[in-house]
């Protein structure tokens, strides 16, 4: 069989929703000393999208549309921004990336099909920790074969399963057709990573006709989790919007995380404080992970620790718990915990 391309509807569905977007935003503020950050949702991408650009993060409305005329893919307003974030010169994004993680002291979870991931390995060690899915390719349905992802874990030295994009072809994560890969991951205990909530404006009726914000629910996770009670799992992008069906999930289910990765960027910044001020105030700052959604834009992972940096709602402690001592434990790293 061929090199396996998973992830890539995820990947460019995130890339269309983000091409849009626009507001003003924050600097980077890192001293000589970088304390360590774990970002738990990377992209191995080494090359641009065609006709990619500069990007604007957390855009500040979603705009409607009208199905009379030619329709944006997605919603998002066309102002101005600062700063904007720009892709790698061509052929340059691996190292630049590598640049970046080292002087922000970043280890990251970085997803993609096994060949695409050991580039990244290659180009940073010591820096990724590499996951793989079982979505094959863009087309609905295609799976990698069971025995075949077995081995990328068991002898291919891969930790987390996913990104794994099933509300992208409007299947719930308890759907019994993948019952057996969640099935292997408890089996050899890897955490697991599962897309859910965030869309965007459009979404479903303009771009991706397979998508169903309903299957972004989190508490469709709650039959998997009662077949698989011993699973580790990590929400993306926090089942946002999903808020309150998000700490309902969290409360009967000590083993769940969630990240904030693209969340954090890509919706107006007073609402992505909002949600995240949400989930700690409710208690359960201990399982709130950082993560980017990072595709393209180097400068983008120094953007979103920014935002938690300067989240005036956190603690010293509650930053750096969200920033690496949470994503060690849910990934169970050997490591002590940062102050």
């Amino acid at each position: 069989m061929g090199m396996r391309v998973r992830n890539t509807a995820i990947v460019m569905g995130c890339f269309a929703i983000f091409l849009f977007s626009a507001t003003r935003g924050r600097a980077q503020n890192t001293g000589t000393d970088v304390p360590p950050v774990i970002d738990v949702h990377v992209h191995a991408m080494d090359e641009s999208f065609p006709g990619m650009g500069e990007m604007c993060p957390n855009t500040s409305k979603f705009t409607a549309s009208d199905p009379a005329t030619k329709e944006a893919p997605f919603g998002w307003a066309q102002d101005e921004c600062t700063p904007k974030l720009y892709p790698s010169a061509k052929g340059e994004y691996l190292k630049d990336m590598a640049a970046e993680m080292k002087r922000l002291n970043v280890t990251a979870v970085v997803f993609g099909d096994p060949a695409s991931v050991k580039k990244w390995m290659d180009a940073m060690p010591g820096h990724v920790i590499p996951g793989t899915s079982f979505n094959e390719g863009m087309e609905p349905g295609k799976r990698v074969p069971l025995d075949e992802l077995n081995k990328d874990f068991t002898s291919g030295g891969f930790k987390v399963m996913g990104e794994i994009g099933l509300q992208y072809e409007g299947i719930s994560p308890s759907d019994m057709s993948v019952d057996e890969y969640f099935a292997l991951a408890e089996k050899l205990d890897i955490p697991v990573a599962i897309h859910m909530g965030t869309g965007g404006s459009g979404r479903a009726n303009v771009a991706m006709p397979s998508f169903r914000g309903s299957m972004g629910n989190p508490l469709l996770l709650e039959e998997l989790l009662a077949r698989h009670p011993k699973l580790r799992v990590q929400v993306m992008h926090a089942g946002y919007p999903m808020i309150d069906n998000m700490l309902t999930l969290l409360q009967a289910n000590s083993h769940v995380y969630v990240d904030v990765a693209g969340l954090i960027w890509s919706y107006p910044i007073k609402e992505v404080n909002r949600y995240i001020e949400r989930l700690v105030e409710a208690g359960f700052e201990d399982r709130v992970m950082f993560g980017t959604d990072q595709m393209e834009w180097p400068k983008l992972m120094a953007y979103s620790i920014s935002i938690i940096q300067n989240a005036d709602y956190l603690t010293p402690e509650q930053k750096r718990d969200i920033l690496y001592n949470n994503a060690a434990r849910f990934l169970r790293l050997d490591v002590g915990k940062s102050k």
